[in-house]
């Protein structure tokens, strides 16, 4: 067993395996993101709608596998790939760091805003998923939580402007992180190339927006009370 688990220690223990993990788990995070976003903005067609696409989450693979199964495992599979990207992120900062402790004497070529809050970004990142479990799953942080009540519970949530001001901010530093990302991951993968460099960093900065600027809708249009 120990021998078999070789080559998978060697490669996690490398700077390019590291940075492909986070370009596959990454991905992954993305993509669900994406999905996640398009079943938000149900919020605009209204209450029976946005509710009817909750309880059809917890119904997935029914019946097959029993009621909330699914749901379980997605939620498994996506801690178990948020608990590698951001570990093989923490792990190659430190090892970038040792590889340079001392300041550069000359300075560096200034780096993209993106670029320098890609690390603390990411952090803040994650301190608002567990912010946004308590928030809309758990309830814990919503005074008005209903069970069962997405829709209310959404709007109940942001009607509060410091909630808003929360959640803009995280998505801000979420669709920085997705621009930056895209970049770094299509690299790792061996997607980039020279011809490629321009097309990409436009498809990263295009899905940074649409991701980032699609769950910022929900809120804003609560917020101003086009949807109530």
């Amino acid at each position: 067993m120990v021998t078999e688990l070789a080559p998978v220690r060697r490669f996690w223990a490398s700077t390019i395996g590291k940075k492909a993990v986070m370009a596959v788990t990454g991905a992954l995070l993305l993509a669900f993101l994406f999905a996640h976003m398009v079943g938000n903005l149900k919020t605009f067609l209204g209450a029976a709608e946005l509710n009817h696409y909750a309880g059809w989450l917890r119904t997935i693979g029914e019946p097959v596998l029993r009621r909330e199964w699914f749901l379980w495992l997605q939620r498994a599979v996506l801690l178990v790939a948020l608990v590698l990207h951001v570990t093989a992120a923490v792990q190659l900062a430190r090892r970038d760091l040792r590889a340079r402790p001392v300041r550069y004497v000359h300075r560096r070529p200034r780096a993209t805003f993106a670029v320098r809050t890609m690390r603390w970004g990411g952090a803040t990142l994650a301190v608002f998923v567990v912010w946004h479990i308590l928030d809309f799953t758990v309830g814990a942080v919503n005074r008005d939580f209903v069970p069962g009540d997405p829709y209310h519970n959404l709007v109940a949530d942001f009607r509060v402007w410091w909630v808003n001001l929360v959640y803009l901010v995280a998505l801000a530093m979420l669709g920085l992180h997705i621009h930056h990302g895209f970049a770094s991951a299509a690299r790792t993968l061996g997607v980039a190339s020279a011809k490629r460099e321009r097309a990409i960093k436009i498809l990263g900065s295009t899905t940074a927006v649409v991701v980032a600027g699609g769950y910022a809708l929900v809120p804003v249009a609560i917020m101003t009370g086009l949807v109530h």
